[in-house]
């Protein structure tokens, strides 16, 4: 298993979109629970969310493209940019 961190920056003015498909976000990473070490919106100044950012465990980066390619918040055209980094946690 290799971990990434994902860090998605929503697209603006699009805090409806991602409240009304949390449930349906928050349900799919949970099918991978055991996967998740982090999960997590980025929020504004006003405590609004403005993206998300994800430390998953997954085999291979092409593994981890086509969950990312199902979840709920980017099939609805959530976000703005996806990153993909690989990541190494010390602590």
């Amino acid at each position: 298993m290799k971990t990434y961190i994902i860090i998605c920056k929503d697209k603006k003015n699009s805090l409806k979109k991602r409240l009304k498909n949390r449930r349906m976000h928050l349900d799919y990473l949970k099918k991978i629970n055991n996967q998740v070490l982090l999960a997590g919106p980025m929020i504004n100044k006003n405590q609004n969310p403005k993206g998300s950012i994800l430390i998953l465990n997954f085999e291979n980066k092409e593994k981890l493209k086509k969950f990312l390619k199902a979840d709920p918040y980017v099939k609805v055209g959530l976000f703005e940019e996806i990153t993909i980094e690989n990541f190494k946690r010390v602590l």
